[in-house]
């Protein structure tokens, strides 16, 4: 009886001694796994928190899981997990680079659109107010505050410079906002003079 207690007390000595060799070995593949994943996240999350935030959320949620499970020394979750992590983190810069290159392409449509109707528009706009300005004893027509159109004018062309600025300096997302007030602005222009805007150009 003792002889078989002693048996099953080494038995089981073994089996605690192999379960702890077998931790020991997953231990450091883990930890690199880990590791691994958390330099790829932190190379891509400057651009993936601008362009795919949900994606990169949902990334450092995982992550944080795993680094749950290692501080447990769940090594054989970690093991198991991390490789699909791993492989998410890994698409991260992909994914925020098709992102970027899809808001950029709509910007830069925009701006065609934009640079190509604005200058027409201002012209229109001014020779309205010459002709409504060289009317010598006449009033222009109710509502038609001349000075105002004026000094309109002459704020939407000072935008649409600073428009132009950031269109030459690579700053595209300023200068299609710059470039959407100056529509805005001309109008407001347009329809306070009675004025028919040139169509936009077909695409």
């Amino acid at each position: 009886m003792q002889s078989a207690q002693r048996v099953g007390r080494y038995g089981m000595i073994c089996l605690a001694a192999i379960v702890l060799a077998a931790c020991a070995r997953q231990k450091e593949p883990a930890q690199k796994l880990i590791g691994d994943i958390e330099s790829t996240v932190d190379g891509a999350s400057a651009e993936a928190a601008k362009y795919v935030p949900d994606q990169l959320a949902d990334v450092q949620s995982k992550l944080g899981t795993l680094q749950a499970s290692l501080g447990k020394q769940d090594y054989a979750a970690v093991l198991s997990g991390g490789p699909a992590v791993l492989n998410q983190a890994q698409g991260l810069a992909t994914a925020a680079a098709a992102k970027k290159d899809q808001i950029l392409k709509s910007l830069d449509d925009e701006w065609t659109a934009l640079a190509a109707a604005l200058p027409g528009d201002v012209t229109a706009l001014q020779s309205r107010l010459d002709l409504l300005s060289k009317k010598p004893g006449k009033k222009p027509a109710a509502g038609i505050d001349l000075d105002a159109a004026k000094a309109g004018v002459s704020d939407a062309a000072s935008l649409w410079s600073k428009a132009q600025a950031a269109f030459a300096t690579g700053n595209l997302q300023e200068a299609v906002s710059a470039a959407k007030d100056v529509k805005a602005k001309i109008d407001g222009l347009a329809a306070a003079l009675k004025v028919d805007l040139p169509p936009p150009a077909a695409p």
